[in-house]
């Protein structure tokens, strides 16, 4: 993995906030963008890429199926959303070639830390933790200067907010 320059914690108190999350981040991915998202069983992927899909002005909802790899949604880009819990080798990925046939869109990958190696140096890294019921704990981690960027632009909406 390339060495993280910044890093940014927000604290989500309910799955609607972290849906809210996600849309902010949506509205600021450009094709060609990686969301690499790491946490626990019910830490909250699933609710973030949804708001993802809102932030892209995806109007099918965006769901985790069970034996789906890779779900495809139109919006302003189309939303490639990659669920690697089922697979164990880090092969399997590789053979889906995800950054490749999604370079038109912006990829998220849940339970990417099946198959680090298999993607790009570049990236921003999602780590959701459970904190409590209903309270996430979310740090993104910018690899690479496009999501430096793009963390920067996320941190001063924040402030602006605030």
């Amino acid at each position: 993995m390339a060495t993280v320059a910044a890093s940014l914690t927000l604290r989500s108190k309910s799955p609607a906030q972290t849906r809210r999350i996600g849309a902010r981040l949506g509205r600021l991915l450009q094709a060609g963008d990686i969301l690499l998202l790491s946490g626990e069983l019910g830490s909250g992927k699933t609710c973030l890429v949804q708001g993802i899909g809102r932030g892209l002005a995806v109007s099918d909802p965006v769901t985790s199926k069970s034996f789906v790899l890779l779900g495809e949604y139109r919006g302003r880009l189309t939303l490639y959303h990659g669920d690697l819990y089922r697979l164990e080798d880090p092969l399997e990925v590789e053979e889906l070639a995800l950054t490749e046939c999604c370079a038109d869109g912006a990829l998220v990958v849940e339970w990417a830390d099946r198959a680090w190696e298999v993607f790009p140096p570049e990236h921003l890294l999602v780590r959701l933790e459970i904190g409590g019921a209903s309270e996430r704990d979310l740090t993104l981690a910018a690899h690479g200067e496009r999501y430096e960027r793009l963390l920067a632009a996320i941190a001063g909406g924040r402030r602006r907010r605030s």
